[in-house]
């Protein structure tokens, strides 16, 4: 659903994302009681959420299957794309570090070019919040100081800025940001202290926002009020259900990986 239509125009850029696995129903549940996980409905959410890419003038770009790992389908946390940089992230959990080969293939045959973090740091692509020049960077379970340190090394003259989260499994879980770059977010979950202020989304789903254009956003049908507060700002918003990946902590912006 959008709630704004707009004009369609020369491709946004190459939206990544990798189909879900068998196997998804078993993916990490660290925040949330589990529940039932119907593979099926997730597969036929997956495939909206990409057509919602396509509509918006995305390139879309299947990274190969990684049907032995459960989380594969959450490809953000693989790859941080800035500019022409890839830096493949080192997941803070070990079980999800074999995600990363195929969607490294991916970046390199777009002509990016490739760095790593390297042990002992762990960083997710879900911990890194790019607004404007300013990178922000979620330390906890899956990404430590070192590899907070490591990536700010690789993006050279980029503001990096360390947020501590506590309570949720990705800074991208609890804070995203805007076309214009303000934060919304949840701000009890995050350190916010280090950062310039933060517009309260009216529901926990509303901290989770992907920027598609420059005046167009993608949110969760689980956050209603959030689309329509945004949509009255004279946001186009593109509204989609993912709720089987939310039972496993995942949120929209988890599920692809946009290189501009």
């Amino acid at each position: 659903m959008t709630l704004r239509p707009g004009a369609t125009g020369p491709p946004a850029g190459t939206a990544l994302v990798r189909r879900p696995g068998p196997r998804l129903a078993e993916g990490i549940v660290t925040h949330l009681d589990r529940r039932p996980v119907d593979v099926a409905r997730a597969a036929r959410q997956h495939a909206a959420y990409v057509s919602a890419l396509r509509a918006a003038g995305w390139r879309v770009r299947a990274i190969a299957p990684a049907d032995d790992h459960p989380d594969a389908v959450f490809v953000e946390d693989a790859v941080v794309v800035c500019g022409d940089l890839a830096v493949m992230g080192r997941s803070g959990a070990p079980e999800r570090r074999g995600e990363a080969a195929a969607a490294e293939q991916a970046v390199r045959e777009l002509g990016l070019r490739i760095e790593r973090v390297k042990e002992p740091g762990t960083l997710d692509g879900g911990d890194v919040l790019q607004a404007g020049d300013t990178v922000y960077v979620g330390r906890g379970a899956r990404t430590n100081e070192e590899g907070v340190c490591q990536l700010a090394h690789l993006l050279g003259g980029r503001r990096v800025v360390p947020v501590g989260i506590d309570g949720c499994l990705h800074l991208k879980s609890a804070l995203t940001a805007l076309p214009d770059g303000t934060l919304i977010g949840v701000p009890e979950l995050v350190d916010t202290s280090v950062l310039p202020g933060v517009r309260v989304a009216p529901e926990p789903a509303g901290a989770h926002v992907v920027v598609l254009g420059p005046d167009h956003v993608l949110l969760s049908a689980a956050a209603p009020r959030t689309a329509e507060r945004l949509a009255a700002d004279g946001l186009r918003v593109t509204v989609v259900d993912i709720g089987e990946f939310e039972a496993l902590e995942g949120c929209v912006t988890c599920l692809s990986v946009l290189v501009r």
